[in-house]
């Protein structure tokens, strides 16, 4: 539940007017308008308020910030923010359980709490007749929770935060951010040591060492409140003090100021790992969040690496083809910040010579300074992809997050105002200037101010029970409506003007599954193509003109459809269609960029084959399709070695040309317009498409295995080992779809689940276990997942067939598991539904599917009608635990021989591509 809040996931809202080199950017492309009003007020116990009204959707986001984070731990105390994070989802003195049960009970969406190294928060989304649970639960915590831990749950928590430190370690490259904090600041500086902290610190950690931590860092007045949705401040004003007013203060605290860890010399570092391709991350320490510098710095980042024609993206990755990516971001917190580099060297190419083409940019970006053209494409970008996070008003850089960073940081929720007055002022001299004053080389201050006299109120809300949820809003899914081109192209289209932004996605009814069976990554490829070149302009020009429209593009190839979806700007609509329609309808697949992306999709099969988990999903679909079967390929959709070598141009053209018709097709559209002003707009891009025949894909049904197998993949060293059932399952469109996803949510898809709770909460060792069923047109595979600590790979096996035999066996779907996991589901849905993203992926669903068109609205009374025999007939026809394959990834010098002593079934070591290795 670690995260890491980035200043860009914050870019200020409130429209100015641009100067002199803002002119011709607002000439280019018309800028959204967008605000975030709020109200303020502060209980007598110093708790601060905030509130922001949003009516789109019946839901109301519930934000919590406490400004503690890592860098207010005592010496040998790493990681007791985020431990406490952990704990305080385990109930409190009056509401002994899981906080994420009782949340979900109600509907809540997006629960979660995440820690950095100046702040925790606590957020979730519910139904406006579920605030006063959320109210409830939270100020709980806040003023009601010593009483509730105890030994038991410190050291439950204290194993699932280990697991995930393990779980972070063993991905590749995880060892580079301890290596990296540890490097750039030096002992004794707040931001030394990394939020998660050491497994020392961690296994030192007292009961009483938590307690004592609680009752410094988590009064009151140390808190921010933000709630953002249906909901106004008067409601809101009574109902949290009521909830909130007699929760203690908290002592004064000492804040700690702006400490810059500027350094002069340069250091060099090496380090090994079991990694595909070698990685450069270069890094310079910089200001704090909130100042100039650091708001232009992030700026200058995206002149550096974001879009084709950006600086480091040009020359490493399209001119010389000596990095498969480039990135450059900053990292700012609240006392000082990071400027960084990172570098993906490509197979075959010399990493100091990577090195030194990326300082050879950066110095020329210093020396000569970026171009007026480069600042407007970095603020198009920029305002366009904040318009796109402002939709939501959840955590995660929704609007209550903005409110709330403002307020903790800065003491001011609108500070945001400041930072986008400098970006859309910034001029090329002020980005050529911090880059010289920060990327060229390689005090503490304590002010105490007087103290507020603080007082609780007296009880002003019952705690002897969770208060009841009231009456839940029904679900609305937006109105659909349907039209069909000239040329037989079907439009799917909902009206969403909350931000205007349109969202569109083409359809096209053939995906990886369509793959020849030899060239396995085709399709993937020909998608990735589609942007490289398309008509009479190449990559850079499209990239350069999706800046300039503030659009964004994607081209994905699933297992049965291949998407190109584009965000637009309401304002340029008809542009951006234009380009959407040459995109998609006339790629060119220049040879030189057929020839880079072959390399970076090399490159990222070599890289999946060192990732535990994606490793797995390479491997289990042979075992359960066969290999001759359209869905017997890596589930990745990026092929193998073998078939990248058999592709050439021509079967990305003829893939495209087979496919791509009209009348195999559907275009989804979501957003600020109407159908009566797009239909015109399509015609306009769309009606030269020509309508033709697509041969028929067949997806040939399978038998289940005779009897369960195990196959096992060594990852030496690896502290982990990823454990994998699947079994092959009916199709997505079936007619008990709705009770089997309510089986699944059991088995393993809720937090509640019974295998995460066996797994992660009653045995720890996991930090998270679930099941899932991927959406297919043909037989689907049923996937249960954990990732478990290697000294307990073989207990785990054992756990996981347990919960497996029993949900078919002595031990089936109760009835309070069926209602709580239908009852949520019903719930979530007005959540489900709050953007245009989310609406548009249900739409695609109902397409993709061939679902009824009233489906989504009848959706809520389908789950509702869902009986307790329905779940348990669709459970024992789909799961047949006896007949699963295992996949087994992890160090098999420490595991292979207790899971042979299982004896489940015959046991196979398979190579990293699949193939058997004789023992």
């Amino acid at each position: 539940m670690t995260s890491r809040l980035l200043s860009r996931n914050v870019v200020l809202l409130l429209s100015v007017a641009l100067l002199a080199t803002g002119a011709a950017f607002a000439d280019s492309a018309e800028m959204p308008r967008i605000d975030i009003p709020f109200e303020r007020f502060v209980l007598d116990n110093g708790l601060t308020v905030l509130v922001h009204e949003d009516r789109k959707a019946p839901i109301v986001a519930v934000n919590v910030w406490y400004h503690v984070g890592s860098k207010d731990e005592p010496e040998g105390r790493s990681g007791f923010a985020h431990l406490f994070e952990h704990l305080m989802f385990n109930g409190s003195e009056n509401f002994d359980g899981e906080y994420v049960t009782a949340l979900e009970s109600v509907g809540a969406t997006d629960a979660n709490g995440t820690t950095n190294e100046d702040r925790t928060n606590y957020f979730q989304n519910v139904p406006t007749s579920a605030l006063d649970v959320a109210l409830w639960l939270e100020s709980d915590r806040m003023g009601h929770l010593l009483g509730a831990i105890t030994q038991d749950k410190l050291d439950e928590q204290r194993g699932v935060v280990q697991n995930e430190k393990r779980q972070g370690e063993n991905q590749p490259y995880g060892l580079a951010y301890e290596r990296i904090t540890e490097a750039v600041f030096p002992p004794g500086h707040p931001y030394s040591w990394t939020v998660i902290g050491s497994m020392e610190d961690l296994n030192a950690a007292s009961l009483e060492d938590v307690k004592e931590w609680f009752r410094q860092r988590y009064g009151a007045s140390n808190a921010v409140l933000v709630l953002a949705g249906d909901i106004d401040v008067e409601t809101v004003r009574e109902k949290v003090a009521a909830a909130f007013g007699d929760v203690p203060p908290g002592p004064p605290l000492a804040r700690r100021k702006a400490w810059i860890a500027e350094r002069s010399e340069s250091v060099r570092d090496t380090a090994e790992d079991r990694v595909a391709q070698a990685r450069i991350y270069k890094v310079w320490n910089i200001p704090e969040w909130g100042s100039a510098d650091a708001d232009f710095l992030d700026l200058a980042t995206e002149i550096l690496s974001e879009g084709k024609s950006s600086r480091l993206y040009k020359r490493l990755v399209y001119d010389d083809q000596s990095a498969t990516s480039v990135s450059a971001y900053v990292d700012l917190r609240e006392i000082a910040g990071l400027f960084t580099l990172e570098l993906n060297v490509a197979p075959g190419h010399r990493p100091a010579a990577v090195e030194a083409a990326a300082m050879e940019e950066l110095e020329r970006l210093i020396a000569e300074g970026p171009t007026a053209a480069e600042v407007e494409r970095a603020r198009a970008r920029w305002l366009a992809r904040f318009a796109r996070g402002a939709e939501r008003i959840g955590g995660f850089g929704g609007k209550s997050d903005i409110l709330a960073q403002c307020q903790v940081f800065r003491g001011d929720g609108a500070c945001y105002q400041e930072t986008l007055e400098r970006v859309a002022e910034a001029t090329p001299a002020d980005l050529q200037r911090v880059l010289r004053r920060w990327a060229t080389r390689g005090d503490y201050t304590l002010t105490v101010t007087p103290w507020q006299e603080r007082k609780a109120a007296e009880p002003g809300v019952d705690r002897s029970a969770l208060p009841a949820a009231g009456e839940a809003p029904e679900p609305r899914f937006p109105e659909i409506e349907y039209a069909t081109l000239d040329n037989g192209l079907e439009v799917v289209f909902a009206r969403r003007d909350a931000v205007p932004l349109v969202n569109l996605t083409l359809m096209v009814e053939a995906g990886t599954a369509a793959d020849p069976a030899a060239e396995a990554g085709t399709a993937q490829l020909a998608l990735a193509m589609l942007d490289e070149g398309a008509g009479e302009m190449d990559a850079l020009e499209i990239s350069d003109r999706l800046a300039e429209l503030g659009a964004t593009l994607g081209t994905f190839a699933r297992l049965d459809t291949s998407l190109v979806s584009m965000s637009a700007l309401a304002s340029n609509l008809e542009p951006s269609l234009d380009l959407l329609s040459r995109v998609a309808l006339e790629p060119s697949f220049p040879p030189a960029e057929l020839e880079r992306l072959m390399a970076r999709q090399r490159a990222a099969v070599e890289r999946e084959k060192t990732q535990p988990f994606a490793l797995a999903l390479r491997v289990l679909p042979e075992r359960l399709y066969g290999a001759d079967h359209p869905y017997g390929k890596p589930l990745t959709g990026s092929g193998t070695l073998e078939s990248l070598d058999r592709i050439e141009r021509q079967d990305l053209v003829d893939f495209h040309r087979t496919w791509f018709k009209p009348n195999h097709a559907t275009l989804v559209v979501v957003g600020d317009t109407t159908l009566g002003e797009l239909r015109p707009a399509l015609e306009e891009a769309f009606g030269d498409w020509q309508a033709g025949d697509v041969p028929a894909l067949t997806i040939a049904p399978v038998e289940l295995p005779a009897a369960e197998a195990v196959y096992l993949i060594d990852r030496p060293g690896a502290v982990q080992s990823i454990l994998l059932a699947g079994q092959v399952v009916m199709p997505t469109a079936n007619p008990n779809e709705v009770p089997f996803e309510l089986f699944m949510r059991v088995l393993g898809g809720d937090f509640t689940s019974r295998l995460n709770l066996n797994l992660r909460e009653d045995k720890g060792w996991s930090y998270g276990s679930f099941s899932f069923a991927p959406d297919a047109l043909g037989q689907r595979p049923l996937i249960a997942l954990a990732p478990v600590q290697a000294d307990k790979t073989a207990e785990s096996i054992v756990e996981m067939r347990k919960e497996l035999g029993s949900l078919v066996g002595d031990r089936p779907v109760s009835e309070e598991e069926m209602r709580r996991a239908r009852d949520n589901r019903v719930l979530q849905l007005p959540g489900s539904w709050e953007t245009a993203g989310e609406v548009s992926a249900a739409l695609e669903e109902q397409v993709r599917f061939g679902l009824p068109e009233d489906y989504w609205q009848n959706y809520p009374s389908a789950l509702r009608g869902v009986t307790l025999d329905a779940v348990h007939r669709i459970g024992r026809k789909a799961l047949q635990p006896d007949r699963v394959v295992w996949v087994v990834v992890g160090d098999l010098e420490a595991v292979e021989e207790s899971v042979r002593a299982l004896d489940i079934g015959p046991v196979e070591r398979l190579d990293a591509a699949g193939r058997p290795i004789d023992p």
